[in-house]
């Protein structure tokens, strides 16, 4: 006679119940906030420089790009620097979120064997150091806009804490996947990373999307640019850049370098990612859950 295996849970409860889950986090924020200041802190330990690191990233990109789109293969948009950091700030935020998302869990091994506590908090955590080089990066932008003369205390700043906390909603709801099946299968990480790197390219932060529109235009296919919409960061940075860069026109005075539309296009938007991003958060975080009472056989 057969006997049926019987797996049993080994720290969690067997259902995920979403407000108490959230107040069980919540009661363990010292937890995260804890392991999110050790995650920065160990980023950077025995470094002469510190968190300054962080801030040496987008200045190297906005470099390399400023010289290779400058005169070498000239770019005609105006600002192009305010343009550039604008959404390298939303995109490194989402690249550096996610990765260390994934690999959050596998690096805290030895704590997920030998502590109980919500295993939600290692992704968090990892997302949580992310924002705080986010914030340094942000300090950067600041100093070019200021040393510049570039102004951007308008009306449309308003969309910054709207693109923001959607990008945080998404790189978490997609970060929560990657880190459970990273577990099981470490292959994901690598594949994370070369995803990344032609996201990054699918995506409007060296060039405009209006490049893209007027490509899809002049091949007669305007599919092509509907299909390049479906990817939810060209939403995100386009936010940040109409937080940040504002509405600007090519040389020519007429033509916009971001779409021409209000603040309410944007917003809606934003929101409809938002919205969506939510539900996905939703669908990974059970997944994450199913799979979180196992992490500590699966990594031992």
């Amino acid at each position: 006679m057969a006997v049926a295996e019987e797996r049993i849970r080994t720290s969690e409860p067997p259902r995920l119940r979403v407000r108490t889950r959230i107040a069980d986090l919540w009661r363990r924020r010292e937890v995260l906030v804890n392991l999110a200041r050790k995650e920065t802190k160990v980023k950077y330990k025995s470094s002469a420089l510190g968190v300054a690191w962080s801030m040496m990233n987008p200045l190297l990109y906005l470099v390399v790009f400023f010289v290779v789109f400058t005169f070498i293969l000239p770019s005609r948009v105006p600002d192009f620097a305010v343009y550039l950091l604008s959404g390298l700030l939303a995109w490194a935020l989402f690249s550096t979120g996610l990765s260390g998302a994934t690999s959050s869990v596998v690096n805290n091994a030895s704590l997920v064997g030998k502590v109980a506590f919500p295993r939600e908090i290692l992704p968090l955590s990892a997302l949580g150091s992310s924002l705080v080089n986010f914030g340094f990066q942000f300090l950067v932008l600041l100093a070019v806009m200021l040393a510049t003369g570039y102004g951007f205390l308008g009306s449309q700043i308003v969309l910054l804490p709207l693109a923001l906390a959607v990008l945080l909603l998404f790189t978490l709801a997609v970060g929560l996947l990657t880190s459970a099946l990273n577990v099981r299968y470490r292959d994901t990480a690598h594949l994370v990373e070369l995803l990344l790197l032609a996201w990054f390219w699918f995506t409007p932060v060296i060039y405009p999307a209006r490049l893209v529109l007027d490509k899809s235009t002049e091949l007669g296919s305007p599919l092509l640019f509907q299909l390049y919409q479906l990817n939810p960061m060209v939403h995100v940075v386009l936010g940040f850049q109409r937080a940040l860069y504002g509405a600007r026109t090519f040389p020519d005075g007429t033509t916009p370098v971001l779409p021409d539309a209000g603040l309410a296009w944007y917003a809606i938007r934003l929101g409809v990612l938002g919205a969506i991003s939510l539900a996905l958060l939703l669908l990974t975080w059970r997944l994450f859950f199913r799979r979180s009472g196992d992490f500590a056989e699966e990594l031992g």
